[in-house]
Protein backbone atom coordinates (compact mmCIF):
# COMPACT_ATOMS: atom_id res chain seq x y z
CA UNK A 1 0.00 0.00 0.00
CA UNK A 2 1.10 3.77 -0.27
CA UNK A 3 3.61 5.04 1.95
CA UNK A 4 1.99 7.18 4.54
CA UNK A 5 3.90 10.98 4.31
CA UNK A 6 3.01 14.06 6.22
CA UNK A 7 2.89 18.11 5.81
CA UNK A 8 5.74 19.70 7.96
CA UNK A 9 3.02 22.34 8.02
CA UNK A 10 2.16 23.45 11.64
CA UNK A 11 5.02 21.79 12.94
CA UNK A 12 8.88 22.25 14.16
CA UNK A 13 11.20 20.37 11.87
CA UNK A 14 13.87 18.93 14.41
CA UNK A 15 15.98 15.72 14.62
CA UNK A 16 12.76 14.95 17.48
CA UNK A 17 9.80 15.42 14.62
CA UNK A 18 11.98 12.99 12.06
CA UNK A 19 12.52 10.49 14.93
CA UNK A 20 8.43 10.95 15.83
CA UNK A 21 8.05 10.19 12.12
CA UNK A 22 9.72 7.06 11.66
CA UNK A 23 8.77 5.47 15.21
CA UNK A 24 5.04 6.19 14.16
CA UNK A 25 5.86 4.67 10.22
CA UNK A 26 5.91 7.67 8.52
CA UNK A 27 8.20 7.47 5.69
CA UNK A 28 7.78 10.64 3.75
CA UNK A 29 7.86 14.30 4.49
CA UNK A 30 6.48 17.33 3.00
CA UNK A 31 8.58 20.54 3.84
CA UNK A 32 6.99 23.59 3.47
CA UNK A 33 8.72 26.75 3.11
CA UNK A 34 7.72 29.98 5.04
CA UNK A 35 6.50 32.90 3.16
CA UNK A 36 9.23 34.93 5.26
CA UNK A 37 12.31 34.88 2.84
CA UNK A 38 14.96 34.98 6.01
CA UNK A 39 13.14 31.55 7.20
CA UNK A 40 14.10 29.24 4.28
CA UNK A 41 15.10 25.66 5.73
CA UNK A 42 18.63 24.86 5.83
CA UNK A 43 18.44 22.03 2.95
CA UNK A 44 21.25 19.70 4.23
CA UNK A 45 20.68 19.71 7.78
CA UNK A 46 17.12 18.58 6.72
CA UNK A 47 18.46 16.19 4.24
CA UNK A 48 20.74 14.77 6.88
CA UNK A 49 18.24 14.35 9.52
CA UNK A 50 16.23 12.45 7.33
CA UNK A 51 18.50 9.73 5.94
CA UNK A 52 19.50 9.33 9.90
CA UNK A 53 15.79 8.92 10.72
CA UNK A 54 15.33 6.78 7.39
CA UNK A 55 12.65 9.46 6.11
CA UNK A 56 12.51 10.69 2.44
CA UNK A 57 12.20 14.27 1.72
CA UNK A 58 9.50 13.98 -0.85
CA UNK A 59 8.16 17.10 -1.47
CA UNK A 60 8.71 20.70 -0.71
CA UNK A 61 5.20 23.11 -0.85
CA UNK A 62 6.28 26.49 -2.33
CA UNK A 63 5.62 29.25 -0.10
CA UNK A 64 2.25 31.19 -0.68
CA UNK A 65 0.48 34.57 0.30
CA UNK A 66 -1.77 37.36 -1.21
CA UNK A 67 1.82 38.60 -1.88
CA UNK A 68 3.74 35.76 -2.75
CA UNK A 69 1.93 34.11 -6.19
CA UNK A 70 2.13 33.85 -9.85
CA UNK A 71 -1.01 34.66 -10.93
CA UNK A 72 -0.85 38.65 -10.33
CA UNK A 73 1.43 40.53 -12.26
CA UNK A 74 2.62 42.82 -9.51
CA UNK A 75 3.90 39.53 -7.19
CA UNK A 76 4.63 37.23 -10.34
CA UNK A 77 8.15 38.11 -11.43
CA UNK A 78 9.46 38.02 -7.74
CA UNK A 79 7.86 35.41 -6.54
CA UNK A 80 8.74 33.03 -9.69
CA UNK A 81 12.41 34.49 -9.30
CA UNK A 82 12.04 32.86 -5.68
CA UNK A 83 10.72 29.38 -6.40
CA UNK A 84 13.05 28.89 -9.11
CA UNK A 85 15.89 29.60 -5.68
CA UNK A 86 13.88 27.04 -3.91
CA UNK A 87 13.71 24.67 -6.69
CA UNK A 88 17.48 24.66 -7.26
CA UNK A 89 18.27 24.21 -3.54
CA UNK A 90 15.78 21.72 -3.02
CA UNK A 91 16.65 19.37 -5.38
CA UNK A 92 20.18 19.54 -4.92
CA UNK A 93 19.44 17.55 -1.71
CA UNK A 94 17.24 15.08 -3.40
CA UNK A 95 13.60 17.04 -3.33
CA UNK A 96 11.84 15.61 -6.54
CA UNK A 97 8.61 17.35 -6.71
CA UNK A 98 7.48 20.47 -5.99
CA UNK A 99 3.75 21.81 -5.00
CA UNK A 100 2.66 25.29 -6.29
CA UNK A 101 -0.20 27.40 -5.70
CA UNK A 102 -1.43 28.51 -9.06
CA UNK A 103 -2.89 31.53 -7.33
CA UNK A 104 -3.77 33.58 -4.09
CA UNK A 105 -7.63 35.03 -4.15
CA UNK A 106 -9.86 36.60 -3.79
CA UNK A 107 -10.37 36.11 -8.12
CA UNK A 108 -13.34 38.24 -9.66
CA UNK A 109 -14.50 36.04 -12.18
CA UNK A 110 -13.74 38.97 -15.13
CA UNK A 111 -10.47 39.33 -13.78
CA UNK A 112 -9.94 35.20 -14.41
CA UNK A 113 -8.04 35.43 -17.88
CA UNK A 114 -5.56 37.45 -16.72
CA UNK A 115 -4.95 35.93 -13.83
CA UNK A 116 -4.78 32.56 -15.64
CA UNK A 117 -2.67 33.90 -18.46
CA UNK A 118 -0.05 34.92 -15.96
CA UNK A 119 0.07 31.57 -13.76
CA UNK A 120 0.35 29.82 -17.39
CA UNK A 121 3.97 32.07 -18.45
CA UNK A 122 5.46 31.20 -14.82
CA UNK A 123 4.25 27.47 -14.54
CA UNK A 124 5.78 26.75 -17.68
CA UNK A 125 8.90 28.83 -16.85
CA UNK A 126 9.20 26.73 -13.62
CA UNK A 127 8.15 23.44 -15.03
CA UNK A 128 10.68 23.19 -17.62
CA UNK A 129 13.40 24.18 -14.67
CA UNK A 130 12.27 21.04 -12.04
CA UNK A 131 12.85 19.28 -15.45
CA UNK A 132 16.33 20.04 -16.12
CA UNK A 133 16.70 19.88 -11.94
CA UNK A 134 15.65 16.06 -12.29
CA UNK A 135 12.18 17.16 -10.72
CA UNK A 136 8.51 17.71 -11.17
CA UNK A 137 6.39 20.68 -10.56
CA UNK A 138 2.86 19.74 -9.23
CA UNK A 139 0.15 22.09 -9.71
CA UNK A 140 -2.48 22.11 -6.38
CA UNK A 141 -5.95 21.90 -6.40
CA UNK A 142 -7.38 24.74 -4.84
CA UNK A 143 -10.85 26.17 -3.25
CA UNK A 144 -13.60 29.25 -3.51
CA UNK A 145 -12.44 31.52 -6.16
CA UNK A 146 -8.70 30.68 -6.68
CA UNK A 147 -7.37 29.04 -10.34
CA UNK A 148 -7.10 25.20 -10.14
CA UNK A 149 -10.81 24.97 -8.53
CA UNK A 150 -12.10 22.22 -10.70
CA UNK A 151 -10.73 19.71 -13.26
CA UNK A 152 -11.93 22.03 -16.28
CA UNK A 153 -9.62 24.72 -14.64
CA UNK A 154 -6.40 22.18 -14.22
CA UNK A 155 -6.70 21.50 -17.75
CA UNK A 156 -6.11 25.26 -18.73
CA UNK A 157 -3.17 25.35 -16.24
CA UNK A 158 -1.33 22.28 -16.71
CA UNK A 159 -1.80 23.13 -20.57
CA UNK A 160 1.03 25.62 -19.89
CA UNK A 161 3.76 22.90 -20.03
CA UNK A 162 3.64 18.71 -20.91
CA UNK A 163 5.73 17.79 -17.50
CA UNK A 164 3.40 20.14 -15.36
CA UNK A 165 1.82 17.42 -12.98
CA UNK A 166 -0.90 17.47 -9.89
CA UNK A 167 -1.20 17.52 -6.74
CA UNK A 168 -4.22 16.19 -5.38
CA UNK A 169 -6.05 18.10 -2.29
CA UNK A 170 -8.66 15.85 -1.00
CA UNK A 171 -10.16 18.53 0.68
CA UNK A 172 -10.21 21.69 -1.78
CA UNK A 173 -12.49 20.72 -4.16
CA UNK A 174 -15.77 22.69 -3.42
CA UNK A 175 -17.30 22.39 -6.67
CA UNK A 176 -16.58 19.01 -7.95
CA UNK A 177 -16.89 15.71 -7.05
CA UNK A 178 -13.24 14.25 -5.76
CA UNK A 179 -14.02 10.95 -7.97
CA UNK A 180 -14.46 12.69 -10.54
CA UNK A 181 -11.21 14.86 -10.15
CA UNK A 182 -9.06 11.87 -10.09
CA UNK A 183 -10.55 10.63 -13.00
CA UNK A 184 -10.31 13.32 -15.34
CA UNK A 185 -6.55 13.93 -13.76
CA UNK A 186 -5.39 9.97 -14.00
CA UNK A 187 -1.60 9.52 -14.11
CA UNK A 188 -1.14 13.48 -13.69
CA UNK A 189 -1.96 13.23 -10.06
CA UNK A 190 1.79 12.39 -8.64
CA UNK A 191 1.40 13.75 -5.13
CA UNK A 192 -1.07 14.21 -2.12
CA UNK A 193 -2.69 16.39 0.04
CA UNK A 194 -4.55 14.22 2.40
CA UNK A 195 -7.39 16.02 4.73
CA UNK A 196 -11.30 15.89 5.01
CA UNK A 197 -13.51 18.64 5.00
CA UNK A 198 -17.50 19.33 5.38
CA UNK A 199 -18.00 20.07 1.58
CA UNK A 200 -19.00 23.91 2.42
CA UNK A 201 -14.99 25.06 3.10
CA UNK A 202 -11.78 23.17 3.42
CA UNK A 203 -10.97 22.17 6.83
CA UNK A 204 -8.29 20.35 7.05
CA UNK A 205 -9.68 17.92 9.46
CA UNK A 206 -8.40 14.22 9.96
CA UNK A 207 -10.09 11.59 7.67
CA UNK A 208 -13.23 10.72 9.25
CA UNK A 209 -14.61 14.26 10.67
CA UNK A 210 -15.80 15.37 7.46
CA UNK A 211 -17.81 13.59 5.00
CA UNK A 212 -15.39 12.10 2.25
CA UNK A 213 -16.17 8.95 0.93
CA UNK A 214 -12.43 7.31 1.63
CA UNK A 215 -12.71 4.34 0.39
CA UNK A 216 -14.00 5.69 -3.10
CA UNK A 217 -11.11 7.98 -2.88
CA UNK A 218 -8.47 5.67 -2.00
CA UNK A 219 -9.92 3.04 -5.38
CA UNK A 220 -10.00 5.99 -7.68
CA UNK A 221 -6.34 6.50 -6.86
CA UNK A 222 -4.92 3.29 -7.04
CA UNK A 223 -7.63 3.36 -10.59
CA UNK A 224 -5.19 5.99 -12.53
CA UNK A 225 -2.40 4.24 -11.32
CA UNK A 226 -1.21 6.71 -8.35
CA UNK A 227 2.21 5.41 -6.82
CA UNK A 228 3.12 8.22 -4.69
CA UNK A 229 2.68 8.74 -0.89
CA UNK A 230 -0.75 9.05 1.07
CA UNK A 231 0.16 12.69 2.38
CA UNK A 232 -1.57 14.06 4.92
CA UNK A 233 -1.49 17.90 5.70
CA UNK A 234 -3.17 17.85 8.98
CA UNK A 235 -1.47 19.71 12.00
CA UNK A 236 -0.71 18.56 14.97
CA UNK A 237 -2.80 21.33 16.77
CA UNK A 238 -6.64 21.05 16.16
CA UNK A 239 -8.56 24.09 14.31
CA UNK A 240 -10.88 26.03 15.96
CA UNK A 241 -13.81 24.65 13.47
CA UNK A 242 -13.65 21.13 15.96
CA UNK A 243 -15.40 20.84 19.22
CA UNK A 244 -13.06 21.19 22.30
CA UNK A 245 -12.25 19.51 23.69
CA UNK A 246 -10.00 18.17 20.81
CA UNK A 247 -6.81 16.58 21.53
CA UNK A 248 -3.78 17.49 19.68
CA UNK A 249 -2.27 14.71 17.14
CA UNK A 250 0.34 12.74 17.32
CA UNK A 251 2.09 11.02 14.23
CA UNK A 252 0.60 7.30 15.66
CA UNK A 253 -3.04 8.79 14.81
CA UNK A 254 -1.86 9.75 11.21
CA UNK A 255 -0.57 6.12 10.58
CA UNK A 256 -3.22 4.65 12.52
CA UNK A 257 -5.97 6.78 10.22
CA UNK A 258 -4.41 5.58 6.93
CA UNK A 259 -4.15 1.84 8.00
CA UNK A 260 -7.92 1.94 9.07
CA UNK A 261 -8.54 3.69 5.66
CA UNK A 262 -6.15 0.76 3.47
CA UNK A 263 -8.26 -1.90 5.29
CA UNK A 264 -11.24 -0.13 3.75
CA UNK A 265 -12.86 0.87 6.93
CA UNK A 266 -14.39 3.99 7.95
CA UNK A 267 -11.51 6.07 10.02
CA UNK A 268 -11.97 6.78 13.09
CA UNK A 269 -12.78 10.50 14.17
CA UNK A 270 -10.31 11.61 16.60
CA UNK A 271 -13.10 14.83 16.65
CA UNK A 272 -16.68 16.28 16.07
CA UNK A 273 -17.00 19.52 13.86
CA UNK A 274 -18.80 22.47 15.59
CA UNK A 275 -21.95 23.39 13.99
CA UNK A 276 -22.92 26.19 11.80
CA UNK A 277 -19.44 26.81 10.45
CA UNK A 278 -18.98 29.72 8.14
CA UNK A 279 -16.18 29.75 5.09
CA UNK A 280 -12.72 31.20 5.61
CA UNK A 281 -13.77 33.95 3.50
Amino acid sequence: MYTVGLSSCGKIISDELFAAYRAAGIGAMEVIVSTDVNKEPDWNALAAMAAKHGVTLWSCHLPFSERVRIDDAAFAEETAARYAQLIRRASAVGIKTFVVHPSSEPIAEEDRTAHLCCAKKHLAALAELAAECGAQLAVEDLPRTCLGRDSADMEQLLAAHPALRVCFDTNHLLAEDPIAFIRAMGSRIVTTHISDYDFYDERHWLPGEGKLDWTAILQALQSVGYSGPWLYEVGFVRPASLEEPARNLICEDFAHNAREIFALQKPTPCAVAKKDLHRWR
